[in-house]
């Protein structure tokens, strides 16, 4: 696809106009509709002024740049890089703090990256025949996985499909991208086939309701992201922390604490 679609398409995704956009980056309503329909070749300064304005992923700035004949300016550096050492430090010592809360760093396709021993542990007690790829839709999704613990699974797993569709469905991909994105599009087919489920007294939050045997847990998740990254790895990483919904899961997540350090 030629920059302009792109554009276009980046725009309407935002629910902008043209004309909000022109006033919101300085220039013409004009300019804009001629940078959309190819009559005019942006500047890799305004291709930048106009994807800053409509909040364009890093991965996806670069992509307009390379369809428009630039160099991408955006890095891309793996989290075990050198250069990444002292965020490495500072995501480690997030996870020791969060003790013991379960806690993971995945990325956009929710590939886990780093993780503390509570969510470890947590795992591995309630996925004990998991032995696929170290990531956490696939686990949550899968037979293999969490759903047989998971109580509210087709809640979980329609929350999951749905956010991996909104990270992956724009935009460039790889083949494991396309994988996650197939997977994705399959739970929502499964889903909509089923009978509707029960959603009983409505709550704030989607919980996450794991039982294995006569031990129950409930559990609400808070994500949290890193504050104006310019390396396309750290915009895309996701800090996310299990929480106990009440006393009674509080309790029970320290015997799986405890029964997972014996």
């Amino acid at each position: 696809m030629s920059v302009g679609p792109m554009l276009r398409a980046w725009r309407s995704s935002r629910g902008k106009s043209q004309l909000a956009l022109a006033v919101e980056a300085g220039v013409s309503t004009r300019h804009v509709s001629f940078i959309e329909t190819g009559r005019s070749t942006p500047s890799r300064e305004m291709l930048l002024t106009l994807a800053e304005h409509l909040d364009v992923p890093l991965r996806e700035r670069n992509a307009l740049l390379e369809a428009a004949g630039y160099a991408a300016v955006f890095r891309e550096t793996p989290l075990d890089a050198p250069a990444m050492t002292e965020i490495r430090g500072a995501l480690t010592r997030i996870l020791d703090a969060s003790e013991p809360n379960p806690t993971v760093v995945v990325n956009r396709r929710y590939d886990v990256l780093l993780s503390n021993a509570a969510a470890v542990q947590l795992l591995s007690f309630f996925a004990p025949m998991w032995r696929g790829k170290n990531n956490l839709a696939l686990i949550l999704l899968s037979d293999q996985g969490l759903r047989p613990s998971m109580d509210n699974w087709r809640e979980v797993a329609a929350h999951v499909a749905h956010r991996i569709r909104g990270e992956l469905s724009t935009g460039t991909r790889d083949a494991f991208d396309e994988e996650m994105l197939e997977r994705a599009v399959a739970t929502q087919i499964e889903l909509r086939d089923m009978p509707p489920f029960e959603t009983g007294t409505p709550s704030i939050l989607v919980p996450v309701k794991l039982r294995r045997g006569g031990l129950r847990l409930d559990l609400y998740t808070t994500i949290t992201t890193l504050g104006t990254p310019l390396d396309i790895t750290l915009q895309e990483l996701r800090i996310e922390t299990l929480f106990p919904a009440n006393g009674e899961s509080r309790r029970a997540l320290e015997e799986v604490i405890r029964a997972g350090a014996d």
